[in-house]
């Protein structure tokens, strides 16, 4: 039972989202041997303000 926990900045859309999350599933299924229906997926939004890289938030860096 794998399950992926993504962090992405808000702002996909829903369609980006099934895209992304049947592609993940389809290479775990292929790398793993999983079954697609064993493979759990999360995604956390998060804001721009909140992550930071380099001692910088990301919301400085636009």
């Amino acid at each position: 039972m794998p399950t992926i926990n993504v962090q992405l900045f808000e702002g996909r859309t829903l369609e980006q989202k099934r895209a992304f999350v049947k592609a993940v599933t389809e290479a775990t299924v292929a790398t793993l041997g999983s079954s697609a229906e064993s493979v759990d997926i999360l995604i956390t939004e998060l804001k721009r303000e909140d992550w930071a890289t380099g001692g910088k938030l990301w919301s400085d860096m636009e």
